[in-house]
């Protein structure tokens, strides 16, 4: 069995060995320790100098103490390199960390003493004034300038009534008459004290939790960390299209973000955020949640000249081309038939997820009229129809939305009544289907023929003497002249038949 060997080369026991373990992981947590202001340490002092001293604060930076917090009311030291002595962190400006005897905490000796060591105290806002806001501070009424009570411009004034905050006294005179404070400052500080740890703690790439702060126009503020806030650019809301952010996100939701980017780490920060990259892409499932040929919902988010954007889940769109809009007119612009926040129904033609495409038709997704055409208009049936339009060439009438025919001028311009010449738009007239072209998705009408039931046929052709039998009814009463006339009606009747 292998043994481990320290750094002289002499084995090593498994106890010392676990034993080493766990010493170096209580040093690497000591060393990452997280410390803030009002903070209770017991440190060791390390050195004593006139005016500062060094003590320990159980991570790998030293505190500063004042040497005069050291020494009694002679002024005596009353402490030694080597002692233990408790204080709290007063203050923290990048690596340094400033130390005192004094609670940073509402239980400070006196307020002379928090403003000697610019120390947070606690106060409670009582009421607006003029030019700011009154604060009752350890028995005390304190003056806090509207321009000091935040770091942001204020618009509401009363909410800060009756809540409790730190503040950092700025003017103080003796015996208390007058005292001015600020949580502006108290704000700077843990911001700067907030920027240099997530700095240093954090990278672009990673995802955490921030609440929601503010929300703009362009997008939202988020806090990361006290007093610290990154922006959350429209664009960045979500994978869906967003026109105001207040749609999506309010003041105090709870969201989680991606860190773009960090930068000015020795400054003020500046931190770039996306709520919707710290989910998952929607197109990376796409070809699991939609197929072609599914029919979905989906509202519409922008008409344009070639067609109309449609989000069917959130963060996906398709097109609708125009080409794609109706079977039952043409459409020349998309907003004729459906509005930005539409909801409609939509088939889905064609999928290209690398892509990040979708072909959609609003016209298939309620079916297309001609699939029955050849059932419902079989060749010969009369029927009626509503003059559309009408052309050179003929008329074009409508059977129903989405089926249009042609009824062609040669058809019908010879007929002795001829109901279609002088028809106008609109106008209802009757047809019969003369020939159905389904792969063009064309139709020839003709006018109807007189009499299904053969009659007519049987008159002009003359067959059973009826045309006949009319002439010789005018040669017995009207004599020979007669007769010629009324073969000439039956000649007349043959060629009208022959033609049509």
């Amino acid at each position: 069995m292998k043994k481990n060997k320290d750094l002289f080369g002499e084995d090593m026991s498994s106890s010392t060995v676990d034993e080493f373990a766990s010493l170096l992981a209580a040093h690497d947590s000591s060393t990452q320790k997280k410390m803030k202001v009002g903070d209770k340490i017991l440190g060791e002092i390390l050195s004593l100098g006139k005016e500062e001293c060094f003590v320990s604060t159980g991570t790998t930076v030293d505190g500063l103490l004042l040497t005069s917090e050291l020494k009694d009311a002679e002024g005596q030291l009353t402490h030694k390199v080597g002692d233990k002595v408790e204080l709290y962190i007063s203050q923290i400006k990048g690596d340094e960390i400033r130390l005192s005897k004094k609670s940073t905490q509402a239980d400070a000796e006196s307020l002379e003493d928090a403003f000697d060591c610019m120390i947070p105290v606690e106060g409670k806002v009582t009421e607006v004034c003029n030019g700011g806001f009154r604060v009752s501070i350890m028995g005390k009424t304190a003056f806090c300038p509207i321009s000091q009570m935040d770091s942001k411009h204020i618009t509401q004034a009363a909410d800060y009534v009756g809540k409790k905050l730190e503040f950092m006294i700025t003017q103080f005179e003796k015996k208390g008459r007058n005292i001015v404070v600020s949580r502006r400052k108290v704000l700077d500080q843990q911001k700067e004290e907030s920027s240099a740890a997530f700095a240093e703690d954090h990278k672009s790439g990673e995802v955490i939790q921030g609440i929601v702060t503010r929300v703009e126009k362009f997008g939202a503020f988020v806090e990361v960390a006290p007093g610290l806030e990154g922006l959350v650019h429209i664009s960045e809301l979500s994978w869906s299209r967003v026109n105001d952010p207040n749609e999506v996100i309010k003041v105090g939701d709870s969201l989680p973000v991606k860190i773009l980017k960090i930068e000015n780490p020795e400054g003020p920060l500046k931190i770039s955020l996306s709520a919707k990259q710290a989910t998952e892409a929607p197109w990376a499932t796409a070809n699991q949640q939609l197929k072609v040929g599914d029919v979905l919902e989906g509202t519409v988010t922008q008409c344009l000249k070639f067609g109309a954007f449609v989000q069917v889940l959130p963060g996906i769109e398709g097109l609708i081309p125009l080409s794609e809009m109706s079977y039952t007119k043409r459409v020349l612009r998309s907003d004729e038939l459906i509005k930005p926040g539409e909801r409609v129904r939509v088939l889905l033609k064609e999928i290209h997820p690398e892509d990040r495409k979708l072909l959609l038709s609003l016209k298939d997704a309620s079916g297309d009229p001609w699939t029955l055409v050849l059932q419902k208009y079989p060749v010969g049936r009369i029927l009626s129809g509503v003059i559309e339009k009408k052309e050179s060439f003929g008329l074009l009438i409508s059977l129903e939305p989405g089926v249009v025919a042609l009824l062609p001028k040669s058809s019908y311009k010879e007929l002795t009544e001829n109901p279609f010449e002088h028809a106008k738009v609109g106008e209802t007239v009757s047809v019969q289907v003369a020939e159905i072209l389904f792969e063009d998705r064309k139709m020839r009408l003709a006018p109807p023929k007189d009499g299904d039931d053969g009659s007519w046929q049987e008159f002009a052709g003359g067959s059973t003497g009826s045309a006949a039998g009319f002439g010789a009814t005018g040669s017995s009463s009207m004599g020979g002249t007669n007769k010629s006339f009324g073969n000439s009606l039956a000649d007349q009747l043959k060629s009208f038949q022959v033609k049509k």
